[in-house]
């Protein structure tokens, strides 16, 4: 399994757009990835709602995990980035 961990980009955090972004991202991508701030468990990065679940601020860990290497790093830039500009 593929696994790293990313700052949290967004100003907002892991709120409405960037959720949904990343939801978007995830659930054209062939295998499943996941979401998960330290301490929680991973939720699965194509719904938006869960991720807003995480509480993940501007600023925090993130761990992206999965079975495929590379849409473990597509979901993960997209959480380094800054989704609200």
């Amino acid at each position: 399994m593929a696994s790293t961990t990313v700052t949290v980009g967004s100003s907002v955090g892991l709120h409405a757009r960037p959720a949904g972004l990343i939801a978007e991202a995830a659930g054209e991508l062939d295998s499943e990835v996941f979401l998960a701030v330290p301490g929680d468990e991973p939720v699965d990065a194509s719904s938006a709602l869960l991720i807003m679940t995480l509480g993940a601020a501007c600023g925090d860990q993130v761990e992206v995990s999965g079975e495929n290497d590379a849409d473990v790093e597509t979901i993960a830039a997209l959480v380094a980035k800054d989704l609200d500009a």
